[in-house]
């Protein structure tokens, strides 16, 4: 799942290719990804592309008092395409293909660009929103802090009213936006830190550790995204991973085999030296959790 990182990236990304463009045309080729009706998508026609900003996990493409926002689930992307083919993605498709936003040349004669949106998988969980306000976006009207702009006192109040293990506190986006599965993996092996400890039951060194963890961990995780191509993030992301999706494999820190716990639909990873006192966690959902 794309967060908060790869979505900063894939704004900056859309500044330094799409602001001052004009859209020739959009395509649907998911009719359930798109979220709206009002402005049509035909508004888009001839619009230029003024900005684009991120809102916790929803990326926001500018476009002459318009806004395009996109939230791409757990199996959404942004496919940046030099050379769009004039005839349009075949709506209902099996493609992965579900939006196609097509911009003019950059100079005379050049071909049409833009990107794809598109998702892997079955759940279809892509959403395009076209909107005056991006306070329109029922997602975004929810949204907690950004996480990079909360302050210690702030994380504290968060989580004190929260009553969760720390695990769905962080990726909980009311309550603070932009951490998804993986970079709360990294935090909390950085703040060393259980996911299943209690929010409510920090101490005052384990909360600082935890906020100074957040910071730093996505601060490197957007220095190292903002500038690659949309084609690479995902491995970017992936080769700064320490424990996230490494089960099986040495903690870089301190040797120890990283863990999983799997639930239904998703798994987490963890290092028992660095963050739960050596204790394996159970990896079951009805299991006595260790704190």
């Amino acid at each position: 799942m794309p967060e908060l990182p790869e979505i900063e990236a894939l704004a900056t990304f859309l500044r330094e290719r799409a602001v001052g463009r004009s859209v020739v045309r959009a395509d649907v080729a998911a009719i359930s990804a798109v979220k709206t009706f009002d402005p049509p998508l035909s508004a888009l026609g001839g619009a230029l592309v003024t900005g684009a900003s991120r809102y916790g996990k929803f990326l926001d493409l500018e476009l002459d008092g318009l806004h395009l926002v996109t939230h791409l689930s757990r199996a959404g992307w942004l496919q940046w395409r030099d050379s769009l083919p004039p005839a349009p993605p075949r709506p209902g498709g099996k493609g992965p293909i579900a939006f196609r936003l097509h911009l003019a040349p950059e100079f005379p004669e050049g071909p049409v660009s833009g990107f794809d949106l598109t998702e892997a998988g079955t759940q279809k969980r892509l959403a395009v929103y076209l909107v005056r306000d991006p306070l329109e976006v029922p997602g975004i009207t929810r949204l907690g802090p950004d996480a990079l702009s909360v302050s210690r006192g702030e994380l504290g109040t968060l989580l004190a009213g929260q009553s969760a293990q720390l695990k769905r506190a962080l990726t909980n986006q009311s309550v603070l936006a932009g951490i998804g599965n993986a970079y709360s993996d990294e935090i909390l092996h950085t703040a060393k830190l259980s996911p299943f400890k209690n929010s409510t039951k920090l101490s005052d060194d384990e909360l600082g550790r935890l906020h100074e963890a957040i910071g730093a961990v996505l601060t490197d995780a957007v220095a190292r995204s903002v500038g690659q191509k949309a084609a690479t993030l995902k491995s970017e992301k992936r080769s700064g991973l320490r424990v996230h999706a490494r089960t099986g494999l040495p903690c870089p820190v301190c040797g120890d085999t990283v863990r999983e716990v799997s639930f239904a639909d998703r798994n987490f990873q963890y290092c028992p030296t660095c963050q739960t006192e050596g204790r394996e966690l159970a990896d079951r959902r009805l299991s006595k959790l260790i704190k």
